[in-house]
C-alpha cells in the first residue's frame, strides 16, 4: 500500500498461534534503488517478494535492507532474502544490535525460560513436527552479516534522505527512521497502532520500558505527517500532538 511518493507499507500476514497476525514493514525507493525496513518472521521471504511486485516500482532492485532491531519478527526472513537476491544487498543496522543480528550474541528476549513458556503456549492440536521446528527456530534464530552500522542523527542518502533516530528500550539498540520527503516516521516497535489510535510501547514486549518511553521524546524533533508502526500499520493526523500526549508533554 503506497502511502506517499516513494514509500509504501507492506502488509505481511501469517497464522501465529492459531490467529492471523499482520506486520507492516516499509519499502522505500528512488530512481536508483529500493530500501526495505525489516524482514518479518522466518519463512516469509516469498510474501515479501510478492509485495515487492505489487508495491515497488518496476525495474528497481532491492539494494539495501535496514534492520531496526534484533527481534525474531524483524530479522526472520533476512537470510532467505539475501540468499535469493539476484544482486548484492547491503544490510544496515545499529552497532548495538549488530552482534545479535549476526548471531554472535543470543537474542536478549529469547532465553530458556521464554522458549519454555512459548512451547507451553502452543495449542494442543499443533503437530509435534511443527512444535519441534518452532523450538529449533527459537533456539537457532536466523542470522546474517551486517555490512554497515548506522547511528542516531545520521542521514542516509537514499530515497530523498532517511534520518536514523536512536530509540532504545524495546531492545538495547532499537532504531527508528524518518523519511524526510514524505514526513513519514517509521517507528518500528517504538510505538504501536491499535484500533486506529497511536500508542506508546507495551511493557510486556520491552527490554526496558522506561527507556522505551523516554525514547519517544526524540520524535518531537521531527515534523511528522504519517507514522508506520510495525504492529498496527499506519497512523495519520496531528501526529506530533499525539506523541506529546503519549509522553505527557
Amino acid at each position: 500500500m503506497q502511502i506517499a511518493n516513494g514509500i509504501a507499507v507492506l502488509p505481511i500476514s501469517a497464522i501465529m498461534m492459531g490467529r492471523t497476525e499482520t506486520i507492516y514493514p516499509a519499502l522505500l525507493w528512488d530512481s536508483q534503488t529500493m530500501v526495505l525496513i525489516d524482514t518479518g518472521y522466518p519463512g516469509q521471504a516469498d510474501k515479501f517478494r510478492d509485495q515487492f511486485a505489487v508495491a515497488g516500482p518496476a525495474g528497481r532492485k532491492l539494494g539495501q535492507i535496514i534492520i531496526t532491531h534484533q527481534d525474531l519478527d524483524h530479522i526472520g526472513s533476512l537470510p532467505a532474502l539475501l540468499d535469493s537476491a539476484s544482486g548484492t544487498i547491503e544490510v544496515l543496522a545499529g552497532a548495538i544490535e549488530q552482534p545479535y543480528i549476526q548471531g554472535e550474541k543470543p537474542l536478549v528476549k529469547i532465553t530458556p525460560e521464554t522458549i519454555a513458556k512459548a512451547m507451553e503456549s502452543l495449542p494442543p492440536e499443533v503437530p509435534e513436527e511443527w512444535r519441534q521446528a518452532f523450538k529449533h527456530t527459537l533456539e537457532h534464530p536466523p542470522r546474517a552479516k551486517v555490512d554497515r552500522t548506522i547511528a542516531g542523527g545520521q542521514e542516509l542518502p537514499y530515497c530523498g534522505g532517511i534520518t536514523v533516530i536512536d530509540t532504545p528500550g524495546h531492545t538495547p539498540g532499537h532504531i527508528s527512521l524518518y523519511h524526510k520527503p514524505s514526513k513519514t516516521l517509521i517507528a518500528a516497535d517504538a510505538m504501536i497502532v491499535n484500533d486506529g489510535q497511536l500508542f506508546g510501547p507495551t511493557p510486556e514486549h520491552a527490554y526496558d520500558i522506561e527507556m522505551a518511553r523516554q525514547s519517544l521524546r526524540q520524535f518531537l524533533r521531527y515534523d511528522i505527517e504519517t507514522v508506520i508502526c510495525y504492529h498496527g500499520g499506519v497512523f495519520r493526523g496531528s501526529v506530533n500532538e499525539r506523541i506529546a500526549q503519549i509522553i505527557g508533554e
